[in-house]
């Protein structure tokens, strides 16, 4: 008896756990669909990353020193060179 009644409450859970997936995949759809959904934001505006990559181009720092400068991680800075090459390519490319 004590077995079929944990059976059965693993089955409760379970399809419990499968509705709130299941509404957290519509909620997320949805706010898509309303341009609400975003990831995290980026920690350089457009403007201080294009002063970045100036300064990167301009060879007088290291990513140190630059990671330093904007108060960011030195991931942060080889991204947004990454970033500005791939850019520069796509333009050039066409």
């Amino acid at each position: 008896m004590g077995k079929l009644l944990f059976n059965v409450l693993a089955m409760v859970a379970e399809f419990e756990g499968d509705l709130i997936r299941a509404r957290t995949r519509e909620g997320m759809k949805i706010a898509k669909a309303k341009g609400r959904l975003r990831g995290k934001q980026p920690e350089l505006s457009p403007k201080q990353e294009a002063h970045l990559v100036h300064l990167h181009a301009a060879g007088e720092h290291t990513m140190y020193e630059l990671a330093e400068l904007f108060s960011v991680g030195r991931s942060t800075v080889y991204r947004a060179l990454e970033r500005a090459r791939r850019k520069t390519e796509t333009t050039a490319g066409s």
